[in-house]
């Protein structure tokens, strides 16, 4: 049995991301943040949803807009916290566009931009944190996607 087309399109976008990720930093797909940050920053692809999707009756085609999320998430000092976070997103976002196919398995790949905050908990080092959306456009036979 083969797996879903959405599934496919998630492991090769998992799969650019650990290509692309900067020496040191951790990447994952759909894992709970861990009380420590790796030193490198870390990136957890998010499944999303497909939403629901339209379609044509000839053939009959469903087509997804699929909204999976990239947190990216650095710590460490002010002075090195803010580099660290843009060189974690710049590398996503030149992982994800790279290909904005994933190698024929979708008609079209969309990142959006990221909305940064900062966390910061008492005795421990600040979290610059954000969460970049992507949609992944592609047509299925099936409903399940």
């Amino acid at each position: 049995m083969t797996e879903r087309t959405s599934e496919s399109i998630l492991k090769a976008l998992l799969a650019a991301l650990v290509t692309g990720a900067p020496s040191g930093a951790r990447v994952a797909r759909n894992e709970a943040v861990p009380a420590r940050i790796p030193s490198g920053g870390l990136i957890i692809l998010r499944d999303g949803s497909p939403g629901e999707p339209e379609h044509l009756l000839s053939p009959l085609t469903y087509l997804f807009e699929h909204a999976a999320e990239i947190d990216v998430i650095v710590e460490g000092p002010d002075a090195t916290r803010d580099a660290a976070f843009d060189a974690l997103v710049r590398a996503v976002a030149a992982a994800v566009t790279a290909d904005r196919t994933l190698g024929g398995l979708c008609d079209w790949v969309e990142p959006g931009a990221p909305a940064p905050v900062d966390l910061a908990e008492e005795g421990a080092e600040t979290i610059k944190a954000a969460t970049l959306a992507v949609v992944l456009s592609y047509a299925t036979e099936s409903p399940v996607g």
